[in-house]
């Protein structure tokens, strides 16, 4: 791929990075000959220095301790159920500190959200600053690339700012070493970003036009602003931003069967959507933002796994027992062969050999589920521990007649036969999950196309829009066409809150939306409106720190920090400050001639400055210090 190519050797200019106090990373190291001033001319090269874009934000899904395990497990769906060691983010508040190892694939990826977020906005803002420079054939072209280049720009910003909330805004290409970054509003960098996108999906090219799968298109433009209106509770705009892509004639909720196993009537429309190879197919109309990973293309990254099966399965190998108290699992494929006896019952091929790292919490994987005609939660697209069996060859040496039935948890004395419920006992849907690794003997999930945005989303942002303006039955359509799509019944407007809306992402979204960014924007949102709250509660930006809808929700939902549940190593625990990541500790100390702020509830956050905000005006409007002096 010749943009990949290009953009693999071209030298950007470095810009805000926590990973260390000195200042040699501000030192350029040229990867090639190649040169900025040589290469951001014309269409190609500005097009190719935003495939480094779409690069970073396909890392957060793909590969060991990917970065998305990090947003699952500071949320309500999940946590961290990696018990064989110290480090993994259990103990919230002991644990995630502003100079503790907040990016390493077995502790958490925090960093790495600010890190790589800053990466993203470096190479857009070398796009933004250039785009003049370069030669354009038309307008429309000239638009196109610059709205690409605000699309990603505010795609970080809008994560950052649910993150970590005020955070510095950079709008140009940096080119000498700056050690003056100052803390900017929440509130104006999403008015920023929101400007930026009305740009966007006014001149970003619809996919129907012939934007490659896999490239920013219009309706992914339409897509995030409708999640930065929302944030500003702007729910008119909103409203229109999602309804231009769900009327825009070319996309539509897929309801029909399609794809490679359309004809087996032992499947459906779920099991469709989520199958690999139908994820770009052309009739594909649900998918609206696509990450893509292919076997075939070898640079830039572009084949990594995406290890789903790994991450997010049960460590169902181990830990589990027959009521003999033989081990009653292998995980060797069909054909190999243990204590002289071979495989007969391959179960790796088809789930993986899971480690359990993304543990769903019991409100995830059973009590959130409330149709049992529900195809999400259905046999053959979802898997919990009971279908599975006892696969084991050595029980047959054994001669332990429990070999070929299905797992159970207790013995009929009320004996536990899990000694690891929290890695090794727990729920997970197949249909999603399911990516096909035949080079790999113990399969983690190989290469797989994975979907950023589609259209179920933006059918339940359009639901909370209308929620918030109280059209309840509006709302209700919205979250029932969904519903009603996966074979669950329809939920009466009497029903819809924040709540029911979030249940209803947790279904459709598991693994696909940043669940923590989505619920401390609701916190967020119920904070600064004073709007009463499902639960009875309202909320307040004065002590949000200490009072917010993340942590109730989180509490409510998630019985692991809800009831403080003992690990090997930790004790599970949140607390609400929590609800904004620290900054990281080297980010606020390289910056000696600035100031970031850190979050409330951290060390640190005794250094505070007022910090700027964005005003708009000419070009890319302007930073305003409300500390400086005439």
């Amino acid at each position: 791929m010749k943009k990949n190519k290009i953009i693999s050797i071209v030298t950007l200019v470095m810009v805000l990075m926590w990973t260390s106090c000195s200042e040699d990373f501000l030192e350029p190291k040229p990867l090639s000959f190649y040169e900025p001033s040589s290469t951001f001319v014309n269409e190609e090269g500005l097009d190719a220095a935003l495939v480094a874009c779409l690069r970073n934000a396909r890392h957060e899904f793909y590969g060991d301790g990917n970065p998305m395990i990090t947003e699952n497990i500071f949320s309500d769906v999940a946590v961290e159920g990696t018990t064989d060691k110290s480090g993994p983010a259990m103990d919230l508040p002991a644990q995630i500190l502003p100079d503790a190892n907040l990016n390493n694939t077995n502790y958490n990826r925090i960093g790495w959200y600010w890190q790589e977020g800053y990466y993203r906005i470096k190479y857009a803002n070398t796009v933004v600053s250039r785009i003049d420079v370069a030669n354009w054939k038309s307008d429309a072209d000239r638009n196109n690339i610059l709205g690409k280049a605000y699309f990603h720009r505010a795609r970080v910003y809008y994560r950052l700012t649910q993150q970590f909330g005020d955070v510095p805004l950079l709008l140009e290409e940096i080119t000498a070493p700056k050690l003056d970054f100052y803390s900017c509003t929440r509130e104006s960098i999403l008015r920023k970003m929101k400007k930026d996108l009305e740009f966007a999906a006014m001149w970003v090219k619809p996919e129907s036009e012939g934007v490659s799968v896999g490239d920013i298109n219009k309706a992914a433009c339409n897509h995030l602003l409708t999640k930065v209106n929302l944030a500003l509770h702007e729910y008119d705009d909103a409203i229109a931003s999602a309804s231009a892509i769900i009327n825009d004639g070319y996309h539509h909720l897929m309801t029909d069967r399609f794809g490679i196993d359309k004809d087996d009537p032992t499947k459906n429309i779920t099991w469709d959507l989520h199958q690999v190879p139908n994820k770009a197919l052309s009739e594909n109309r649900e998918r609206i933002y696509l990450f893509t990973s292919r076997e075939e293309l070898t640079e830039d990254d572009a084949s990594e796994r995406i290890s789903t099966m790994r991450q997010c399965v049960p460590f169902w190998p181990k830990n589990i027992k027959t009521p003999n108290g033989n081990n009653g699992m292998s995980d060797k494929p069909l054909g190999s062969k243990v204590s002289g006896k071979e495989v007969e019952i391959d179960m790796v091929t088809t789930y993986g050999r899971g480690i359990g790292r993304c543990r769903q919490s019991p409100y995830s994987h059973t009590t959130n589920w409330d149709d049992p005609n529900d195809y999400r939660h259905a046999e053959g697209n979802w898997m919990d521990m009971e279908d599975m069996v006892y696969n084991n060859p050595d029980l047959k040496n054994k001669n332990d007649d429990y070999y070929g039935k299905n797992l159970q948890l207790y013995t009929d004395a009320g004996g536990i036969l899990c000694t690891d419920t929290i890695r090794s006992w727990f729920g997970w849907p197949h249909y999603k999950l399911y990516v096909p690794d035949p080079t790999d003997n113990t399969p983690d999930g190989g290469n797989g196309d994975w979907y950023a945005y589609r259209l179920a989303e933006t059918y339940l942002l359009r639901a909370e829009a209308y929620f918030w303006k109280g059209q309840t039955q509006m709302a209700a359509d919205d979250l029932n066409a969904v519903r009603t799509r996966a074979n669950a019944a329809p939920y009466p407007a009497s029903e819809i809150n924040l709540g029911t809306i979030l249940d209803e992402r947790a279904r459709e979204l598991f693994y696909e939306e940043p669940r923590k960014t989505e619920i401390t924007r609701m916190a967020f949102m119920l904070a600064e409106s004073g709007k009463p709250c499902y639960n009875g509660k309202t909320y307040s930006m004065s002590n949000f720190s200490e009072d917010n809808f993340w942590y109730d929700r989180v509490i409510e939902k998630n019985s692991f920090y809800r009831d403080n549940v003992v690990a090997p190593h930790y004790t599970y625990r949140a607390a609400p400050w929590i609800a904004l990541w620290p900054i990281p500790a080297p980010a606020i100390n390289s910056n000696t001639k600035g100031v970031i702020n850190q979050n409330k509830g951290y060390p640190g956050e005794e250094v505070y400055r007022e910090p700027v905000y964005w005003q708009d005006g000419e070009g890319e409007g302007t930073i305003v210090d409300p500390n400086a002096t005439e």
